[in-house]
């Protein structure tokens, strides 16, 4: 069947019709939330004749009929599916193996370097505290000395908790 074999105003108007006859059905018994909600669907299929956009909507559907019917009976279609698949995989395992990779060289870098900035933490929260009561401007110097201090990124963090009193 083609475009032009189908009378779109009697279809269209009749699916807008059988909406609206449920959609007062559905206000009657689940309220008028549900009701409206149903009544603004009922009202598209009219809508899209009257814009004209059920061409559009008929020419996507054909395309997704064709191209559904092509992936079915074509092994040229399946093997592209099965390289789009393999691809996905590949992405996966690679973002999997890529973590791995990153989480190893962290632990075996972290503790090496978590000694030193322990030992580093009380001298730099007492420098920033000696820095920050010294000077005029307390808030950019405290935060300098945190920075260059430590390079840990919870060093800051750990830094306000205890100028508030929570360890």
């Amino acid at each position: 069947m083609t475009y032009a074999d189908i009378a779109w105003l009697p279809l269209c108007g009749g699916l807008t019709a059988v909406g609206i006859v449920l959609s007062f059905l559905v206000f009657r018994r689940r309220g008028a939330a549900a009701g409206l909600r149903a009544t603004a669907w009922s009202l598209l299929p009219l809508a899209a004749y009257l814009t004209g956009a059920h061409r559009t909507l008929w020419d996507i559907g054909t395309a997704a009929v064709r191209f559904v019917s092509g992936l079915v009976l074509s092994p040229t279609v399946w093997a592209g599916v099965v390289l789009a698949g393999l691809s996905a995989v590949l992405f996966v395992v690679s973002g999997a193996l890529r973590g791995r990779t990153l989480s190893r060289a962290r632990t075996a870098g972290g503790p090496e370097k978590s000694e030193p900035r322990q030992a580093e933490r009380p001298a730099s929260a007492g420098s920033s505290k000696t820095a920050s009561i010294g000077s005029a401007q307390p808030g950019p110097a405290k935060s300098g000395a945190a920075k260059s201090g430590a390079a840990d990124d919870f060093a800051d963090i750990e830094e306000i908790l205890k100028r508030r009193g929570i360890s």
